[in-house]
């Protein structure tokens, strides 16, 4: 309830992650982990105070984080017709006191098809047409 004239607050809190989308491309083989991408918190200032947590599918087998910096890295090759995504939880913590800087976060890394097996036509070209205002689910020759 509400007196005349009393004026209520309305607070949202500021988002304070900072990151992209996510991608990594399918089949990677090379001597070094491939980069990902970066989280970053807005209370992160640069001083080493912020320590990055990841958790979730893949987490320190698959994925890893440099704690420091936000750096994601993929460690193993992935594979699209396996696995098109992963979900991970991100968290950014008070490297002293342990204690949340941020709200936990969830975000999708996705595994991008580098289309090795390019489709195959045996026969061809194909030619069709569809009758205009053809009724749904007919069975066309």
């Amino acid at each position: 309830m509400h007196l005349e004239g009393e004026k209520q607050a309305h607070h949202r809190p500021k988002r304070g992650w900072v990151w992209n989308q996510f991608f990594v491309l399918e089949e990677h083989i090379g001597p070094e982990a491939q980069y990902v991408g970066k989280l970053h918190s807005n209370a992160d200032k640069g001083d080493g105070s912020v320590k990055y947590i990841l958790s979730g599918e893949g987490a320190g087998s698959i994925f890893v984080i440099d704690d420091s910096t936000g750096d994601i890295h993929a460690t193993k090759s992935l594979d699209r017709e396996q696995r098109i995504h992963y979900i991970l939880h991100a968290q950014a913590l008070d490297r002293k006191t342990n204690k949340p800087l941020e709200p936990e976060s969830e975000f999708i890394i996705k595994v991008q098809d580098i289309n090795d097996n390019a489709p195959t036509f045996l026969e061809g070209p194909y030619s069709a047409s569809v009758p205009e205002m053809s009724e749904v689910g007919k069975v066309l020759f």
